[in-house]
């Protein structure tokens, strides 16, 4: 965004953190394509296509000629055209499109490949999602290490190039597994059924929910009656929900009763369970924002330490990255070999931790990721005082190795919490004081990790009716 597009620190800043959220909003419509119509497989296929197509035209704006930049001055920051300019967030955001696709998918359809009504395939299921994570991340360490290096010594249209055909080859293998995939059944608009069980128990306002909850209604057979999901079991939390679920005279006298006047208690429990998940949900927000500062703020600080590694070579600012995918490849197998069997001998759970609480812990951590980056930034802007380095090109004499504990924290907050703010960046950063900008993210994530707590002892998990008797966070929300 800098070199390339010749673009002010607080507007680079802008448009990554406002990509990285359309790769996040656009999963929202995957999902809802893969849940509703096309089912997860063939949704992955179909976006994969796009996430291809936007990163050979990225390619092709750092190597065609006409979509390259041709003005650019001695320090390499060029000054494209409008066309180029467009050029490249059209495929920037094809990316962001196609990840839409991919990425509520692909977990969940590995996750379909297992028989959670067999107890050795739901055990390798709980291996699966750690090992996953940990290959994603095994990605993006040579994604911060070796593409970084392409794109820096070698050219754009290589380092863009090359994740295209890797990404090519990754399409032809999925498609390869084709014969052996177990595939889910779309169970129709989730939407749509939230929204029924809303007119439903607006109709029904002044009825009564029995005592006795095996009173509403539900399929009489073992199958939920929505394809690819089993029967939830009724939970006492929203109980004006339940309402939907009560079946009237008028509702045994029609011949079918229409499901915007009387819904399953499965039905009910879906729109419980995500109303659970919104306030834990908010909770993320200011996490996410936190983690975005490393594709930004991160990177545009540590441009200004001493790049130096060693007597002839240097490190790109994007490259530390690597330190937080370290932290997570590193942490991944401990957590699954060493964390978990000890705390599954003290909560007796097979899990170890329930997600909420490893959720819990990975809040906590985001604090001190924050509190060591800005206390790295005070530091910076003394040493910025001292020598008068208030040109914006001006080097600090301080080693950016010491951005390294920042990014190993983030990391091990990520290996618990998963399996922005930037508009006011000063284009000089010696003259800003971005010190308080870390210093906020450390209170705001130390505040909603208080309020998270008292969310997480509210919320309930989800049961499953084949399994009455098992304890609800065994069987959480994935």
């Amino acid at each position: 965004m800098k070199t390339r597009l010749g673009q002010g620190n607080a507007v680079a800043a802008n448009k990554v953190t406002n990509w990285i959220g359309t790769c996040y909003i656009t999963t929202l419509i995957g999902a809802f394509l893969a849940d509703a119509y096309l089912g997860r497989y063939w949704t992955i296929a179909s976006f994969m296509t796009i996430y291809i197509l936007g990163l050979a035209m990225l390619a092709m704006t750092s190597s065609v000629k006409g979509l390259v930049p041709s003005s650019c001055d001695n320090g390499g920051v060029c000054h494209p055209t409008e066309p180029q300019t467009a050029a490249v967030f059209v495929a920037l955001y094809l990316v962001a499109l196609g990840t839409g696709g991919i990425k509520p998918c692909v977990s969940s359809f590995g996750a379909d490949q297992f028989d959670e009504s067999d107890a050795r395939e739901q055990k390798s299921k709980s291996s699966f999602f750690n090992w996953f994570y940990f290959s994603i991340n095994l990605g993006a360490l040579v994604a911060s290490s070796v593409m970084v290096y392409v794109q820096t010594h070698v050219g754009w249209g290589w380092g863009f190039g090359i994740p295209a055909a890797v990404m090519a080859v990754a399409v032809a293998t999925f498609f390869l597994g084709t014969p052996l995939y177990r595939h889910q059944r779309p169970g129709g608009s989730p939407l749509t059924r939230i929204a029924q069980v809303l007119v439903a128990s607006a109709r029904k306002w002044d009825v009564a929910v029995p005592a006795d909850t095996s009173q509403l209604h539900e399929t009489a057979d073992g199958e939920s009656g929505i394809a690819g999901s089993r029967k939830l079991e009724h939970t006492d939390q929203f109980r004006f929900l339940d309402k939907s679920a009560v079946e009237t005279a008028g509702d045994k006298e029609a011949p079918a009763a229409s499901a915007w006047r009387l819904c399953t208690v499965t039905q009910v429990e879906e729109l419980k369970t995500v109303a659970r998940l919104l306030p834990v949900w908010a909770t993320g927000i200011v996490l996410q924002a936190a983690f975005s500062q490393m594709s930004t703020m991160f990177v545009l600080l540590g441009n200004t330490l001493d790049l130096r590694m060693g007597p002839k070579f240097s490190i790109p600012s994007a490259s530390l990255t690597i330190f937080d995918t370290l932290s997570i490849v590193t942490l991944v197998p401990v957590y699954g070999r060493l964390v978990v069997p000890a705390a599954r001998s003290v909560t007796g759970r097979p899990r170890g931790f329930t997600q909420l609480q490893r959720m819990g812990v990975g809040l906590a951590v985001s604090v001190f990721a924050m509190l060591a980056a800005g206390a790295l930034e005070v530091v910076r802007l003394h040493a910025v005082a001292r020598r008068g380095l208030y040109g914006a090109r001006d080097v600090v004499p301080i080693s950016i190795f010491w951005q390294v504990p920042q990014y190993l924290t983030a990391g091990a907050a990520e290996v618990f919490s998963f399996v922005g703010v930037s508009g006011g960046s000063p284009d000089n950063l010696n003259r800003g004081h971005l010190d308080y900008f870390f210093w906020l993210f450390a209170v705001l994530s130390l505040i909603y990790f208080l309020v998270y707590l008292v969310i997480a002892r509210w919320y309930k998990y989800k049961k499953r009716a084949d399994y009455p008797d098992a304890k609800g966070d065994e069987n959480p929300v994935q």
